[in-house]
């Protein structure tokens, strides 16, 4: 947790430091006579999520899903403001849903445990939740930089995060036929098995407000060792704006 607080601490404080410094670096560097661009602030991202690597004896299903949202300051560059550096910090977060499977990150074994229970009780809605903090840098490129609303846009880039919480989530138990055993819900939280940071590389390309965006996980979801190595990679549509 100290880490995660420090590392909170870090990335405000550098927010507030690049807020103070945005309207100054956007006066200094758009051209003369050109109007206050738009600088596409705040990131909302709903996305698929599937985990690549994962082996056929895990059984994922339905639509996992993955929702971000991100506060970036974006600096244009001098030379030509189609282009643009954007930072700041956000929330990532991705809930993988299973079919059969029950996961075992409470357990004190060497390695995660996925148990196939297609053969008896199981729940109805099984889920893993994980949730990071990041901090996105993007290198941005906009056809039109002062009219938002008209403008192509592209963007690759990366983030570094930390975890902030995983868990699963379990409702109504059922037997192997479906029918209801008891009506409640589960909830379990261990970052035991977890890789307790994440570097993923990024791209977004759209029109407007609106964009595709893509994410890739270069750094397995849970430790070596411990599980299959998986890579979270979730594509989506992002909304951009302010």
């Amino acid at each position: 947790m100290r880490k995660v607080f420090l590392f909170v601490f870090a990335v405000f404080i550098s927010s507030s430091l690049l807020a103070q410094t945005d309207s100054t670096v956007r006066r200094n560097i758009l051209k003369p006579g050109t109007a206050a661009r738009s600088n596409d602030h705040f990131l909302l991202q709903l996305g698929y999520t599937t985990w690549t690597g994962k082996p056929d004896s895990i059984n994922t299903s339905g639509f996992s899903r993955g929702f971000n949202a991100y506060f970036l300051f974006d600096f244009p560059f001098k030379t030509n403001t189609k282009w643009s550096v954007a930072l700041g910090p956000g929330i990532s977060t991705d809930n993988i849903y299973f079919d059969n499977m029950m996961l075992g990150i409470k357990e004190n074994t060497p390695s995660l445990r996925f148990q196939n229970v297609s053969d008896t009780n199981s729940f109805k809605k099984y889920k893993l939740a994980t949730a990071f903090l990041e901090a996105p840098v993007e290198l941005r490129f906009s056809s039109k930089p002062d009219d938002n609303k008209h403008s192509v846009k592209a963007a690759i880039g990366v983030k570094v995060g930390t975890l902030l919480s995983a868990g699963i989530k379990g409702k109504d138990l059922e037997d192997k036929n479906g029918n209801t055993l008891l009506s409640y819900t589960l909830k379990e939280k261990s970052k035991r098995y977890f890789n307790q940071n994440r570097l993923s590389a990024t791209g977004r390309v759209g029109y407007g407000h609106f964009s595709l965006f893509a994410s890739y996980a270069v750094t397995p979801l849970f430790k070596e060792g411990t599980a299959p190595v998986i890579r979270p990679l979730t594509i989506g549509l992002t909304i951009s704006g302010l």
